[in-house]
């Protein structure tokens, strides 16, 4: 009996260390793999610390750090104000694209009327066409109400997008009937619905499309180089473009430019991440 208990014993042991190996082998595999992904940002952030040192050196450790770079680009950039342009685009933007993409998605989810299935069908269609398409449409319709060189001229074209009607609608689609109709048994009014019911409910896919625009708006770079002519005006992503051209040899400026860039988007990220997978899997699945 006590030699079975042993061996039964044993064989347990070899297989908790066959999973701890192979769980260790696991982890080193996945911090190699992220390393590797990380290793030119990790150059990047190496590379804003430098002065006088060869930035095209692969090394990541520099022997002598300076924040040169950092002021450097904050001085020239006027970064306050070009920080202020990018922000009110993309939080007005962002608010804007929420807003209206989740008024436009309950009808196509909620209620039923003549054509939804035609409505639903070119909007997805329009899904296809790249956003280059409408570049000259979008500018001559900017010029013929006169948002050229303003900020409402970069903001508006973009003020709702198809792909977030489509995630809104697969969301609503989650929550449960009983809900609305118990509503309206209340006698709540449509908009009492959405605004009670609908919307909390959808807080999940809410909070992706906040990482998707953040993103996306942050970072846009053609539509307000068109637009805008004052480089005053220009957001961030236009604004290191702006100082490419003027520091082509002060790399640098431009690494710490575009690290500055970057943090608030990892900020974006991280304070929203929690409901992005669901929501993404949620409307792949609907």
């Amino acid at each position: 009996m006590n030699k079975e208990f042993e061996a039964a014993y044993n064989l347990r042991a070899k297989k908790q260390m066959k999973k701890a190996v192979s769980t260790i082998l696991l982890y080193v595999a996945l911090i190699l793999i992220a390393l590797l992904f990380a290793g030119p940002f990790l150059w990047l952030l190496s590379t804003t610390f430098r002065a006088g040192e060869n930035i095209y050196d692969m090394t990541l450790f520099t022997t002598h750090p300076t924040l040169s770079n950092y002021i450097g680009v904050i001085d020239f950039m006027n970064l306050p104000r070009i920080l202020y342009n990018t922000t009110f685009i993309t939080v007005v933007g962002t608010l804007l694209d929420i807003i209206l993409a989740a008024l436009c998605a309950y009808p196509l989810a909620c209620m039923n009327f003549k054509g939804k299935g035609i409505v639903f069908g070119v909007l997805t269609s329009t899904m296809i066409l790249p956003a280059a398409a409408g570049l000259v449409v979008n500018y001559l319709q900017v010029q013929r109400i006169h948002l050229i060189d303003s900020y409402w001229g970069v903001i508006i074209p973009g003020a709702v997008s198809v792909f977030s009607i489509i995630l809104l609608r697969q969301a609503y689609l989650g929550i449960p009937k009983e809900l609305i109709e118990a509503s309206k048994i209340d006698g709540a009014s449509e908009v009492r619905t959405w605004y009670k019911i609908m919307l909390p409910g959808v807080m999940p896919a809410i909070s992706t499309l906040v990482i998707f625009d953040f993103i996306s708006k942050w970072n846009a770079f053609l539509w307000p180089i068109v637009i805008l002519q004052d480089p005053q005006k220009y957001p961030l992503a236009t604004a290191l473009k702006y100082l490419n051209g003027q520091f082509n040899y002060k790399f640098g400026y431009i690494a710490a430019g575009t690290v500055i860039s970057i943090i608030p988007v990892i900020i974006v990220f991280l304070l929203f991440q929690k409901n992005y997978i669901n929501a993404v899997s949620g409307a792949i699945k609907g």
